[in-house]
């Protein structure tokens, strides 16, 4: 920005010959920050402290996302006072400027915006020039030879680096003003070069799309401040896609159209013609579909779908049929030969039947609570496979899935992304329709979290003749993403499902299992403990019904009482799983209660927007990034921070991914996580506040989820209400679906099975 627009921003409201009260009369302010009190984690609110040029220092509300200490700011709107806070600025508009004190300085010049400025760098220079840095280097840049250490080398980088940014500061300060942080500026300004701000000025919803991290939310903050109506026709398309995402996330692949009509009116707090106009976009443009079912035996009426979800749901109903269509089944060599000479099990009926439907069946379902002998079934598949010398494969949605699988078979076996294989290049698998999987039996575990999108993928890349072993808890809690793929194959009764029911895994002492299937079938679980202190025992119930003081007791018992009492790691052994984010109890308060207890001394770390991550800390990737081949739910430990480099490592298991800084969204602390995020994996110790505040969503499949995840210590803390609550509500939210339809009406036109 050049001197004069610079002197334009701080001179635009020069109060410097005002009183303070006129100051408090006035509707416009200038000054810098010195505090950011407070941002909301959607960052549309925000509390600051702002010194005036008379030295007063005044609170400021609004939404300032990415504000920080240092910088310059120039807010319009009108004083109120709040009957807790006092006196106070509401902003309505507001311009962020380039920093005037030597703090703010060296902030923006170590942010990253200029290449060649690292941290260090930015100290040496903002130390020496003060105030003065940004004039220095505008004006007169080879003053920088008059700082200790630095060589002409040094300068021509900065030179060049600080001549190629003047042009992006403008942009930068531009972008700030309509809340968007320095981190994202930078993300935008990658992905859009030069033509960045017509991009955000013409849509800034096409931000939500093609920037990582921007959201619709962030997304429609902009748009706020650009003036973009309430009722824009960008808003209303964007918002559909939206509206769409967050009936995904509650598991629904589709949702009927004059639900989703209303849904998304109140979402975007429009009129129902105003949703109405943004679907008909949406659906002209195909990011949405709009499909209806005129079978004469389905009524589902019109169902809206996304694009992508639409394609993977038909596409999966259609894949299915064919395998069991096609006349030579591999499974049935398995009729040649007994069971592994080596096993001498004796196999119950129902389990002795899962093992028989390999040989019989395209495909077989097996399915069974904790200790009921599923792994020894799976074991025994294994075993007859490799006497017949058939090519085996195991495969599991999450990478600590996977390492059961191994670990109880003694075979290879691995994620289903690592199985077909990503190609970062052409943004796809490897194995896919054209180019199928190699395997004669294909045993996929923990089937209750594969969802349509991952269902499709392996389904397409599966060879006509494979024989399939889909193995699950059909009680366990419903997968993360959209479907209920395991519920729907099962309903369907298209192929044998083994239902296993006896339980083996357990010892007279052992109550974790007993307790599980007691949830399960509706019956309130044993709280008692003998009372002999010296045995250890395998579950505890402690009666607790404050929220706060629950969160106390948990964070004892992962920093002192589990560690000391069985000699387990606060990091690697201990879960704490909860039914919710938000509260006392949710993830969110309880990983920063816990951070702070366990992992407190000096340590290398960083902050991301309103979060603190350290080096040790347990994180959990919370979307799937294929090109470093990290998925959602997988946890792992920060290894190493570089704070010049802005980057930092985390180890998942063998494997060790770096992220710049500005990726921190793609994690979150996971000494706690919702208990939705935690199938498919086991802990030594799991610990599970239980409690009234939870109400909303305390269910008997979760309660019994979570319970399921212990292995050797499970403690539940609470209240008896609230547990009582979750054991008797076993009602079960919607999914909306059509797979289930689409695959019955697939399976007639083949003639396999008369529905």
């Amino acid at each position: 920005m050049s001197n004069n627009k610079q002197d334009l921003f701080n001179t635009k409201f020069d109060v410097t010959s005002e009183t303070p009260q006129q100051i408090t009369n006035r509707d416009s302010i200038s000054g810098e920050i010195i505090r950011v009190v407070y941002v909301s984690e959607d960052e549309t609110y925000s509390v600051i402290r702002i010194r005036t040029k008379l030295n007063k220092i005044v609170t400021v509300i609004g939404s300032f996302s990415g504000a920080f200490e240092g910088q310059g700011i120039i807010v319009k709107g009108k004083w109120e006072t709040h009957k807790e806070h006092g006196q106070q600025f509401r902003t309505s508009k507001f311009t962020f400027t380039l920093p005037v004190t030597s703090k703010g300085i060296e902030r923006y010049l170590s942010s990253g915006l200029i290449p060649g400025i690292g941290e260090k760098r930015a100290k040496l220079i903002v130390s020496h020039f003060k105030e003065k840095t940004l004039d220095i280097l505008d004006n007169n840049s080879a003053r920088l030879l008059d700082i200790p250490g630095f060589g002409k080398k040094s300068l021509n980088t900065i030179r060049k680096s600080w001549q190629e940014h003047s042009d992006k500061r403008e942009i930068i300060v531009y972008f700030q003003g309509l809340g968007i942080s320095l981190t994202y500026c930078q993300k935008i300004y990658k992905r859009f070069g030069a033509d960045a701000l017509n991009v955000v000025k013409n849509n800034p919803y096409k931000l939500a799309e093609e920037v990582s991290g921007i959201g619709f939310l962030k997304a429609d903050n902009i748009a706020k401040n650009l003036g973009i109506g309430h009722n824009d026709i960008k808003r209303l398309h964007a918002g559909v896609s939206y509206s769409l995402t967050q009936l995904h996330k509650a598991g629904h692949i589709c949702y009927p159209e004059q639900e989703f009509v209303n849904y998304t009116a109140e979402l975007l707090e429009v009129e129902i013609d105003d949703a109405l106009k943004g679907l008909t976009l949406a659906c002209k443009n195909k990011t949405a579909v709009i499909d209806s079912f005129n079978d004469t035996n389905h009524s589902l009426g019109r169902l809206v779908y996304s694009y992508q979800l639409f394609l993977a749901e038909k596409e999966l109903a259609s894949i299915i049929p064919k395998l069991f269509n096609f006349p030579h089944h591999k499974g049935k060599r398995l009729e040649k030969i007994r069971r592994a000479s080596n096993s001498n099990i004796e196999f119950n009926r129902e389990q002795y039947d899962a093992i028989n439907n390999v040989s019989s069946a395209p495909i077989s379902i097996i399915t069974g609570g904790p200790g009921v002998g599923k792994t020894t079934v799976i074991s025994e598949i294994v075993n007859n496979s490799k006497a017949a010398n058939l090519k085996i494969s195991l495969a599991a949605p999450t990478g600590r899935a996977a390492k059961r699988l191994y670990e109880s078979t003694d075979s290879i076996a691995m994620t289903i992304h690592r199985l077909l294989k990503w190609d970062p290049i052409k943004k796809s698998f490897v194995f896919n329709q054209s180019n199928k999987l190699n395997c004669d039996i294909l045993v996929i575990d923990e089937v209750s979290m594969l969802d349509v999108q991952l269902a499709v993928n392996l389904f397409k890349a599966i060879t006509p003749g494979t024989t399939v072993v889909l193995v699950g808890d059909a009680d366990q809690l419903p997968s993360v993403g959209p479907g209920n793929i395991l519920h729907d194959l099962i309903n369907s009764k298209i192929c044998p499902v083994t239902q296993l029911k006896q339980i083996y895994r357990q010892d007279s002492n052992s109550k974790i299992i007993p307790n599980a299937h007691a949830v399960n079938s509706g019956r309130m679980i044993n709280l008692t403990t003998p009372k002999n202190s010296n045995i250890l025992h395998d579950f505890y119930w402690i009666d607790q019904e404050a929220s706060d003081k629950a969160a106390e007791t948990i964070v004892k018992m992962v920093q002192e009482r589990i560690p000391r009492r069985f000699n387990l790691n606060p990091f690697k052994d201990i879960q704490v799983l909860s039914p919710m984010t938000k509260g006392e109890c949710g993830t969110k308060k309880l990983n920063e209660l816990i951070q702070s207890a366990i992992n407190s001394g000096p340590c290398p770390q960083f902050e991301a927007g309103t979060r603190v991550f350290k080096a040790g800390d347990k994180v959990m990737q919370i979307s799937n990034n294929y090109d470093k081949k990290v998925f959602n739910g997988d946890i792992g430990f920060i290894c190493h921070i570089n704070i010049k480099e802005k980057q930092f490592s985390v180890k998942y298991d063998n494997l060790v991914v770096n992220y710049e800084f500005a990726e921190s969204e793609q994690l979150k602390l996971a000494y706690a996580i919702t208990i939705h995020k935690s199938q498919g994996s086991e802990f030594p110790a799991v610990i599970v506040p239980c409690l009234t505040s939870h109400f909303i969503m305390l269910q008997r499949n979760l309660l019994y989820t979570a319970i399921t995840r212990a292995k050797k210590l499970l403690i539940i803390i609470g209240s008896k209400k609230a547990l009582s609550i979750a054991i008797n509500n076993f009602r079960l939210e919607p999914r909306y679906s059509a797979f289930l339809t689409r695959l019955e009406i697939n399976m007639k036109k083949y003639n396999h099975i008369d529905f």
